[in-house]
Order: C-alpha cells, then structure tokens, then sequence
C-alpha cells in the first residue's frame, strides 16, 4: 500500500457547490471542516483552484461487475475500482456474479477486503440471492449480512430470480435487517435465444427478439409481491416504457420500490445493432427510441431513482468476434457522468443537484452506504469531486483504467471530465492523473462504516 504524502489539509477554492452558489471547502482529516466564502488554511495545506469547476458528492454506483474473485481476466478490484475513482465514484456495489459466485459470508469479504486493499474507492459486495445464482435455494442471506461486509444489497444479476415463490421469500427475509432484493427483470422463457430487442430493427436484421414484454411481467409480478410481503424491491437496469410505466403505477401505491437506469439505455437505440458491432450487445438489449425517452423523463421526475452503471468488462476476445457468440455487456464507469451530463443536463431535463440526487444520494440510501451520499457540509465524510463540466473528450477505450475494452461510447465526443475524486479526504484522481495521487489505506479509512 502507497503511504500517502503530507499534507492532509487541501482547500478548494471558488467551486460552484451542485452547479449554483460558489464557495470554499476545506478538507482536513477524512472529513469537509469547513464550507463558506473566503475560506483560510493552516500552513502546508494544498490549495486547489477550483473556478469554473462544480463540487458534487462522489458517486456511488449501485451496479458494478468487478469480476474478481475468479475472472481477472476481464477486470479485478484494483482496475475495476482505479476506473471508478477516475469517472468520479468514491463507491461501488460489487455484483455476486463472480467465480466462485458471492453468495456465503467467506466470499463477499473476499471481495470487502481486496476493495479496502485497493483504497480506491468504497467496494460494497453486492450477495447473491440464490445459491450459485441457479434460482433454486437461498443463498446464506443472513451471514452476508453480518459479515464484516455488511450485506445490504442481494441480487443474481446475469439471472433472473424467475420462481415467485424463492423470490417471495428472499423479500421476507431481507426485510429483517432492511436489506434490498435487486431484480435481473427477465422472464427466461421469453428470452430463450434472444439476441436484441424485438421490434422493427430485429425483423429486419433476422436476429432473434427479446421483447419488452419479458422484462415488463417480472417488475409487474415483483411490485405485487413486494407490496404483498412490505420488503424492498430494487429493479435492476431499466430499458422499456412499459416498465417505467409499472414503476410508477406502483410508487403511486406506496410500494417500496427503486429503480435504475443505466447511462448506455439513456442514450443508445437499438438502430445502432444494425452495424453487427458486439459492443452494442448487452442484457437488457438496446431498445427504441421512444423507450430511450421514457427513460430520461422517468429519471427527471423520479420514477426511476438512480443511475448504476452496469459496468461488464470482458476479454477482447470476448467482443471480437460473431454477434451471435459475443458476451453481453458494456464497460460504464469511466464515461457514466459524461454520458448523464449530456442525456440529461444539456436537455434541460435535470440540473446538477438532480445529477447528485441520481448518482450519489439515493443509490447511497438505498445500498444503506451512510458514509457516502451525503452532503457538501461541515462535518459530513469528505467523498467529493472536481467537474469541469465545459471540457469535452473524444471516448477512447485504450487509454481507461478498466481491463475492459468494450465502450459503445468509442470515439463520441462528450462533455465533462473528473478533475478530482477525493475518497476519505484524499485526492485518488487529481487533474485526471492517476500517477501522483494515491489510494487510501487501511489504516486511514478504518473509520469508513
């Protein structure tokens, strides 16, 4: 672990606070000491120039596929989390789907303790639902959460928990410690086979459908069956109309029931399948013009709470190759804020406190992460990052942290770039260099909850 340099007191100067007023932040000892005009600092202390820059929590990402333990290959926690810190998170979830799956205590403190080795950012370890994520038996929910790891999110993502029954009772019991049931929305006998989103594009390119319809039954019966037990229901990436439609119909009941939105089903349509290109095949798959619509509008008016990124890094030769044997998934965190700032802040849909909102509050209330999310006050943990937010940048894949290589935002020029992440009052990207920052260590984030 890299000792991190003296001093531990930085000032930033004249940052536009969640893109309105203007002010100082004094960060000393993991923590903001001081926000307000004219701020002054001890000797020694870095100074930032922070004009023209906006100051936002750190995001938190409810979705992450780190790939580690058993798929290095594709991406560990040190990459994973190093392009993280870089796109401006200072924590992510860690889904289950990993070899050998996350679904006892041992394995997601496996994945606790390689996150805390890596001080990069905040790895929260995302439990398998079921055992193996095969959707026949529960996996030992209550041991992840009383681990040192403190479960608090369970899904099978890359499955769906298709059995209402084992799904009914997942929802019962994670309502004991206020856990969340995180729902791969897929109806696996709908989907058998499927390739890309059924529709016009499709029946065009002879490539099997995966119909709306798939997705939209399984939030329907899940709102059912969350209001039925009182649990909390989380909806994983969604891509349909329909779907935003159920979502709301059921908050609208008092339902406990959140839902994500990831950036590539906020910007991208399923037109774009029709170059054949693999880095356009993802689960769910791309969909309409019209659904990408309904997103932005069910993100701007809260329908859908939070933006998770999805991030599925693969082997190149993984993507490489035929459609029809290509994985899915697509790489997110080194390009989520730019892609949001241009889908819903330069459409006037959302401004920079609904941006905080999405990305860093509520997936931070909803994982129950109570050291992230919060404000830009005094006292509060100081997880905070740089926007410039007139810069823009052409996406290349070669030059990201991620081992994943499979960007579908690939030569698109987009606004926005991270100029500082500080995770735990230490600057782990600093004018978007990763050389002379440091990650944090143990020793300093033992006060992380």
């Amino acid at each position: 672990m890299t000792t991190p340099p003296e001093p531990k007191t930085y000032l930033i100067r004249n940052a536009s606070l969640l893109g309105r007023e203007t002010a100082d932040l004094l960060i000393s000892n993991g923590l903001i000491s001081a926000v307000g005009p004219a701020l002054e600092a001890s000797e020694g202390a870095v100074v930032i120039e922070a004009e023209g820059l906006i100051a936002l929590p750190g995001m938190v990402d409810l979705h992450t596929h780190l790939r580690e333990p058993g798929r290095e290959d594709a991406e560990t926690v040190e990459t994973g989390t190093r392009a993280a810190a870089l796109g401006g998170f200072t924590a992510v979830h860690a889904m289950a789907n990993s070899n050998p799956v996350a679904d006892t205590a041992g394995v997601v403190e496996q994945v606790w303790s390689l996150g805390r080795r890596s001080g990069w950012v905040d790895v929260r370890p995302v439990g398998a639902v079921t055992v193996g994520l095969e959707g026949e038996r529960l996996a030992e929910l209550g041991a992840m959460a009383d681990s040192r790891a403190r479960v608090r999110v369970f899904s099978d993502d890359g499955k769906c928990v298709s059995d209402p029954v084992l799904m009914r009772r997942a929802l019962e019991y994670v309502k004991a410690f206020d856990g969340v049931i995180a729902q791969h929305a897929q109806e696996p006998r709908l989907t058998e086979g499927a390739q890309m989103n059924e529709g016009e594009v499709s029946a065009v390119l002879g490539l099997a459908g995966w119909p709306a319809v798939a997705e939209e039954s399984i939030i329907a019966r899940d709102v059912l069956l969350a209001r039925h037990t009182g649990s909390r229901l989380h909806v994983c990436h969604v891509s349909t109309a329909g779907s935003v439609e159920i979502i709301r119909w059921a908050k609208e009941r008092g339902i406990k029931v959140t839902a994500e939105a990831t950036p590539h089903h906020l910007l991208l349509t399923d037109d774009l399948v029709r170059s054949y290109d693999p880095v356009y095949k993802v689960n769910p798959p791309l969909r309409t013009a019209a659904d990408v619509e309904a997103l932005r509008r069910g993100l701007a008016d809260g329908t859908i709470d939070i933006v998770g990124t999805d991030h599925a890094p693969h082997p190149s030769e993984h993507k490489e190759c035929e459609w029809a044997q290509a994985a899915m998934g697509m790489t997110g965190l080194e390009t989520a804020l730019s892609v949001v700032q241009h889908a819903m802040i330069e459409t006037g849909l959302m401004d920079w406190e609904g941006f905080a909102r999405v990305t860093s509050l509520t997936p931070a209330a909803i994982g129950g992460v109570q050291t992230q999310g919060r404000p830009l006050a005094s006292g509060e943990p100081a997880n905070v990052i740089l926007v410039d937010p007139s810069a823009r940048r052409t996406v290349d894949p070669s030059k990201m942290a991620s081992k994943g290589r499979n960007s579908p935002f690939a030569g698109l020029e987009l606004p926005g770039v991270v100029q500082a992440t500080f995770f735990a009052g230490h600057p782990t990207v600093l004018n978007a260099d990763l050389n002379t920052p440091h990650p944090v260590s143990a020793e300093e984030s033992a006060w992380i909850a």
